[in-house]
């Protein structure tokens, strides 16, 4: 193999993780002076400039019971614009990842206009109330799902996301990412991913998981979550989220992505709520899992999930689970179906409506096999 590819192998092998874009706004001579630097130093850096589009589109999305001409659009554009150059208007945004700096509308702005074809299944007014929520996502192959929906309707203006791990060629069954991405943590992807679709929405990575000593940071530093989902595969997790939940009187939602099961636990309004639905005895502790193996590991996940209840195609996989598969099967289409579904509860709670705490069942095939 010559040297020219075993020097690209080495390279590929300095994972990048940045997933933190930086801001430029041109207006501060300071900001405008870094900008040039830095696409002096990397003339690679492919720059992307839409906001005349953007502008037209805020113009016309102001004015939506007028028919205005290119003209008319035009002189409004001028008139908002006022003594601004085009060009120092809004903010650039610099993605490191993608060796890209793209021309937005700034923040206040952005938000309206990305957020307008929500309305009037969103108001403004809810809007506004949903930019004050925090939310946080352990676990993140459904949770990508969740995080991305979560993102796309915009249901808070903080995500805490949390995973130990790194894609895996076998998670890209359900995880929607490339495989030019495979080693980089997931976390960072779904950090990047959003960042993408919105550079203002805080998001915080947790990319060492969950654990004894962070569950508490995660839940509440910066302020307390005003909703926990929790996808993780460690049951032991699973456990330790819901008591420091519960503890905080902050709800738990979880989607299992099998016959569209979600939990949802209102530890908000009910503090002494049995976990899990009074499913789990509460002398079981996080500690007490960790030692089990075998059958009472699997008795765990039973009394969980009431394997009974499971499809039958899931039911025949766990049996499977150390034959002829490793862990148990998730399909896109029921990860998908599960971030649409628990983003949904996620604007009901986040609006202040009343979604009981309970099982819930949004079953693909009991609908469409009848």
């Amino acid at each position: 193999m010559n040297n020219t590819i075993v020097h690209a192998i080495q390279q590929s092998k300095r994972l990048n993780d940045d997933y933190k874009v930086r801001f430029f706004r041109l207006q501060d001579p300071v900001q405008l002076a870094d900008l040039t630097n830095l696409l002096q130093q990397q003339p690679h850096i492919r720059v992307s400039d839409e906001i005349q589009t953007q502008l037209a589109e805020l113009i016309k999305l102001q004015h939506p019971a007028e028919r205005l001409t290119d003209e008319a659009v035009q002189e409004r554009i001028a008139a908002h614009l006022g003594a601004t150059p085009a060009a120092a208007y809004g903010v650039w945004v610099y993605y490191p990842w993608l060796s890209c700096v793209v021309h937005l509308l700034d923040e206040n702005e952005f938000i309206w206009l990305r957020t307008s074809r929500n309305k009037q299944k969103i108001t403004e007014a809810e809007r506004q109330l949903l930019h004050t929520r925090k939310l946080g996502v352990i676990g993140l192959s459904v949770g990508q799902a969740v995080a991305v929906a979560i993102a796309m309707e915009r249901l808070c203006g903080e995500l805490r996301i949390a995973d130990f791990d790194r894609l895996d060629l076998s998670n890209m069954n359900r995880i929607r990412t490339g495989v030019q991405h495979l080693g980089v943590r997931k976390t960072v992807l779904v950090a990047r991913e959003i960042a993408e679709i919105d550079p203002f929405l805080r998001v915080i990575c947790y990319e060492e998981g969950i654990h004894e000593g962070n569950i508490h940071d995660f839940l509440t530093q910066g302020g307390r979550l005003d909703i926990l989902i929790e996808e993780c595969d460690s049951l032991d997790v699973k456990l330790l989220a819901r008591h420091k939940a519960r503890a905080l009187r902050i709800p738990v939602l979880m989607d299992t992505s099998d016959r569209g099961m979600v939990d949802v636990e209102r530890f908000d309004l009910h503090p002494d709520l049995p976990i899990l639905h009074g499913r789990i005895p509460e002398d079981i502790t996080p500690e007490k899992v960790r030692l089990m193996q075998g059958p009472e590991r699997m008795q765990l996940v039973d009394s969980i999930v009431n394997i009974s209840r499971l499809s039958p195609r899931m039911q025949s996989s766990l049996q499977e689970i150390g034959k002829t598969i490793t862990t148990w099967p998730q399909l896109a289409s029921a990860v998908m179906l599960g971030g649409a579904a628990i983003a949904h509860v996620c604007r009901e709670l986040g609006l202040d409506r009343n979604i009981s705490s309970g099982r819930y069942y949004v079953d693909l095939d009991h609908i469409f096999n009848r």
